[in-house]
């Protein structure tokens, strides 16, 4: 499966319900350690007619120290294995 890398600004397509949304940040006790929050989330109104988005949003990681390249290899690898076609990363 091909996962798509997007930056927070670009438009997403919303064809699939369901995305992971990676960003990253500097400690805010320490400048030099930079912290990572992955998120999934899912549309649960995805495939009804007229429905708005409702998302439900699943922690996966929680400020934890890691660079923005291992925040991102992390979300990929776990994208290829649930079949999520796409990460949103801001940092």
């Amino acid at each position: 499966m091909i996962v798509r890398i997007i930056q927070e600004e670009s438009p997403r397509n919303d064809d699939e319900g369901e995305y992971l949304h990676v960003r990253t940040f500097a400690a805010p006790d320490d400048d030099t350690v930079t912290l990572a929050t992955i998120e999934r989330l899912i549309d649960k109104n995805y495939g009804l007619e007229q429905a708005e988005p409702a998302w439900r949003v699943k922690t996966l990681v929680l400020e934890k120290p890691m660079t923005a390249d291992e925040a991102v290899g992390f979300a990929t690898c776990y994208a290829e294995r649930k079949g999520i076609g796409t990460i949103c990363k801001s940092s």
